[in-house]
């Protein structure tokens, strides 16, 4: 984000997309729990559009730090499980805020073309983090592989949250587990 003030607005939005759902993110709702003057939020994004796009951009900036392809390790395949292990579980349970908002906003881009464009791109974003990492891990085809890898986490992070399972959503160790299923599956099972 550009500047404070523009961070804390969409912080603010991620924050009540998450406990009201988009119908309860107004101009309004954000500039009054964001302690700023009242007109604040209109003055930083003018319309609703540009209010969910500073919110899902912000998301994105959230949700990818210190996702990096890692260093050359003796075992990739075990730092990308640990990796992908970690990211789940944070974003089920330190991270749920996040999550939960994100969903909002995948609802949110099915009735919004321009929100869905944008929301696209950064999706696109998010597969090319996963091909690096799958690059890193000897994938064979790591833009493929990372479609599939997106594709199973966005569905574990929506049973997990919103969906059947949320009751009991899967522990750090059904994770792991869960992990290594998959990457036998995109790299093979005797790929380091």
């Amino acid at each position: 984000m550009s500047t404070p003030r523009a961070t804390l607005i969409a912080d603010t939005a991620i924050a009540l997309l998450a406990e009201r759902g988009a119908r309860g993110l107004t101009h309004r709702a954000v500039d009054e729990r964001a302690g700023l003057p009242p007109g604040s939020t209109s003055n930083h994004a003018r319309t609703r559009a540009a209010l969910l796009r500073a919110a899902l951009t912000r998301l994105a900036e959230r949700e990818t730090t210190g996702f990096k392809a890692p260093p050359p390790a003796p075992c990739p395949r075990a730092a990308l499980r640990e990796t992908i292990t970690g990211g789940l579980h944070t974003a089920l349970t330190t991270g749920r805020t996040l999550t939960v908002a994100r969903l909002e906003l995948a609802l949110e881009a099915t009735r919004r073309p321009e929100l869905r464009a944008h929301y696209d791109s950064l999706g696109h974003g998010f597969v090319d983090l996963a091909a690096d990492l799958l690059a890193s891990a000897g994938a064979a085809d790591p833009w493929r592989a990372a479609r599939r890898l997106v594709a199973w986490c966005d569905g574990i992070l929506f049973n997990a949250t919103a969906g059947s399972g949320r009751a009991s959503p899967p522990d750090r160790a059904e994770l792991r587990e869960q992990a290594e299923t998959l990457l036998a599956a995109l790299l093979g099972p005797n790929a380091s």
